[in-house]
C-alpha cells in the first residue's frame, strides 16, 4: 500500500501544478481585474511571489485611486523586493511613499526601498552611486523614525555601507602611496588623501591603518626631498609616527612604523649634525 502510495504522490503533484499553471495563464489572459486581484494576493500569501508579481504589475494601474491601491502598490513593490529585483522594488517602494505618506505600511515601504539599494551596493572596488544612495535613504529612515523596529537593521546596514565607503578612499590613498614609490610628487597626493580620511572619519575602523600609511607616505616623501625642504618633512614623518603610537600603542603596524622611525631619527641627527 506504502509503494503505490509513493507512486502516487509524484503524478498527483504533477496534476496539481498543472492545474495551477492552467490557472495562472487563464487569468493573466482575462481582461476581469478581479480575478486577477484575488490570485495575485493568493500567490503573494503563498509566496510565489513571481507570478503574484506579474499579475500586480497588470491590475495595479487600474486601482490607482480606489481603496485597494494601496494594498496593490505595497504588495507589488515587496513582490519584486522579495523576487530581488532590487532596482525595480527601490523604484516601486518610492512610488508608493509618494502616493500613500500617511500609510500604515510607510515606515516599512521607507526600510525596504532603502534596504533595496542596499543590496545594489557593489563590491568597495567599483562605483558606488548606489551605496550613496543608499546610505542617503537609510540616514533619512534612522532620522525620521528612531523608535522603528527596522531601526537597529537600518543603522547595522548604515554602519556597513559607512565602512565600504572609507575602505575605497582608504585603498585609493594606498595606492597613491604605492604609485609615490616611482613618482615621488604623487606621495604629496597620498598625504593630503590620508589627512583628509583622517580628519573626516575619527571613528573609522580604517583609523589605525591610515595613521601608519601616512607614516609611510611622509617618510618616503622626506628622505627624497630636497635640502631645503627635508628637515621640515623628517619632522612631519616623526610626528606621524607619534600619532600612532599615541593613539594605537600595540599597533600592528609597530614593528613597520618603529623600523620608519629609526630612518626619520637617524636622517634628523645626520642633518643636524652636518648643520
Amino acid at each position: 500500500m506504502f509503494l503505490k502510495m509513493r507512486s502516487i504522490l509524484p503524478l498527483l503533484f504533477a496534476v496539481i501544478f498543472l492545474t495551477s499553471c492552467s490557472e495562472y495563464q487563464k487569468v493573466l489572459k482575462n481582461e476581469d481585474v478581479k480575478p486577477k486581484y484575488d490570485l495575485a494576493e493568493k500567490y503573494y500569501a503563498e509566496g510565489d511571489y513571481k507570478r503574484a508579481k506579474r499579475l500586480f504589475e497588470q491590475i495595479a494601474p487600474k486601482y490607482v485611486g480606489k481603496p485597494q491601491g494601496e494594498r496593490v502598490m505595497f504588495f507589488f513593490a515587496d513582490s519584486y523586493f522579495k523576487t530581488k529585483d532590487y532596482y525595480l522594488s527601490g523604484y516601486q517602494f518610492e512610488r508608493f511613499i509618494k502616493s500613500y505618506p500617511k500609510s500604515d505600511k510607510i515606515q516599512e515601504a521607507t526600510f525596504l526601498g532603502a534596504k533595496s539599494y542596499y543590496e545594489l551596493s557593489p563590491e568597495y572596488s567599483l562605483d558606488q552611486t548606489d551605496t550613496d544612495k543608499a546610505l542617503a535613504k537609510l540616514q533619512s529612515f534612522i532620522n525620521t523614525y528612531p523608535e522603528s523596529e527596522f531601526f537597529a537593521d537600518a543603522n547595522e546596514m548604515a554602519k556597513e555601507l559607512t565602512a565600504k565607503k572609507q575602505k575605497k578612499q582608504i585603498e585609493i590613498a594606498k595606492q597613491f602611496n604605492k604609485l609615490g614609490q616611482f613618482n615621488y610628487p604623487i606621495l604629496v597626493s597620498a598625504i593630503t588623501s590620508l589627512d583628509n580620511f583622517i580628519s573626516d572619519n575619527p571613528g573609522s575602523v580604517y583609523r589605525e591603518e591610515a595613521l601608519y600609511y601616512r607614516i609611510e607616505a611622509a617618510t618616503s616623501l622626506a628622505l627624497n626631498s630636497t635640502e631645503n625642504r627635508k628637515k621640515e618633512r623628517l619632522e612631519d614623518a616623526q610626528a606621524s609616527y607619534n600619532t600612532l603610537m599615541r593613539y594605537f600603542p600595540e599597533s600592528q603596524f609597530k614593528k613597520k612604523a618603529d623600523n620608519l622611525s629609526e630612518k626619520i631619527q637617524k636622517e634628523l641627527s645626520e642633518y643636524s649634525n652636518s648643520k
